[in-house]
């Protein structure tokens, strides 16, 4: 069987197998979607693939995909059943990762001690959390979730709006030109505990390029969509955009997602 062409050139080319394994030599993402009890957004699919794919092209992090919460442990796995039950299995636990991205909706799956894990996956191992769109309206049975990563998201709505670029030295912030651009998204709108004293505030919107309904969900007009913040030894990455697939697509967000994950990496 002949080779395909390369379908940007047409040329014909020969696959190499690889020959450094990047789970040995990469920095490690543990992507988790964990929506088994909350609303699915189409796009999340698409994000998991994109994470994957930016860490593989740029060579700068290697990803582990799930779509359930049973990696969020820094207790040894053990199997179950006949043939498993008690014995150690071979999945990685969070000491094994630089950082988590989290896209969790609902009530999540999360047990007592899954939660004081992750706490002290940031807070004391010094590692790094992404939340990524309405991540920050999850876990609502866990207030202590949102002293974690610094706000709470209360509501959104769906415009062109225009981006104040508060932090243009953040990794990734200036990808999009300037300090001032024109973004069409699903906005969110951060409540308590979010305060700016708590966070570092690297995007907003524009309360005067929003309508009058818009702006009464704040009524001191701050509208945060991306901060970064230290969490004891750890760091945390909040990024309030993703609800559509194409914005997954976007050179400049991915740019802007990469910035912000190799800084929460501590890299």
């Amino acid at each position: 069987m002949k080779n395909p062409p390369d379908n940007v050139s047409g040329k014909r080319h020969e696959w190499r197998a690889p020959t450094v394994d990047l789970w040995q030599v990469s920095r490690k993402l543990l992507a988790v979607a964990d929506v088994q009890t909350g609303y699915h957004h189409d796009s999340i699919s698409h994000a998991l693939a994109t994470l994957s794919l930016l860490g593989r092209r740029t060579r700068q992090f290697v990803t582990n995909i799930r779509t359930d919460s049973q990696l969020l442990t820094l207790q040894p796995l053990l199997g179950v059943g006949p043939k498993y039950g008690g014995k150690p299995v071979n999945a990685r636990v969070l000491s094994e990762y630089d950082a988590v991205f989290l896209l969790p909706s609902g009530a999540g799956t999360l047990s007592a001690e899954q939660r004081a894990d992750l706490f002290s996956y940031v807070h004391d191992k010094g590692r790094g959390l992404i939340l990524g769109h309405a991540g920050a309206m999850a876990f609502f049975e866990w207030p202590e979730f949102y002293d974690l990563i610094g706000g709470r998201m209360g509501g959104e709505f769906t415009c062109e709006a225009r981006i104040k670029v508060e932090d243009p030295a953040f990794p990734g912030a200036d990808v999009f030109g300037g300090t001032s651009f024109s973004f069409y998204e699903q906005h969110p709108v951060f409540t308590a505990p979010y305060s700016r004293d708590k966070v570092n505030v690297v995007m907003s919107l524009d309360p005067e390029s929003l309508s009058k309904k818009q702006r009464a969900m704040r009524p001191d007009d701050d509208f945060p969509v991306i901060w970064s913040r230290r969490f004891g030894t750890g760091r945390v990455f909040n990024i309030g955009w993703g609800h559509f697939e194409a914005t997954w697509d976007d050179p400049r967000f991915q740019r802007l997602l990469l910035g912000g994950i190799l800084w929460a990496m501590g890299a």
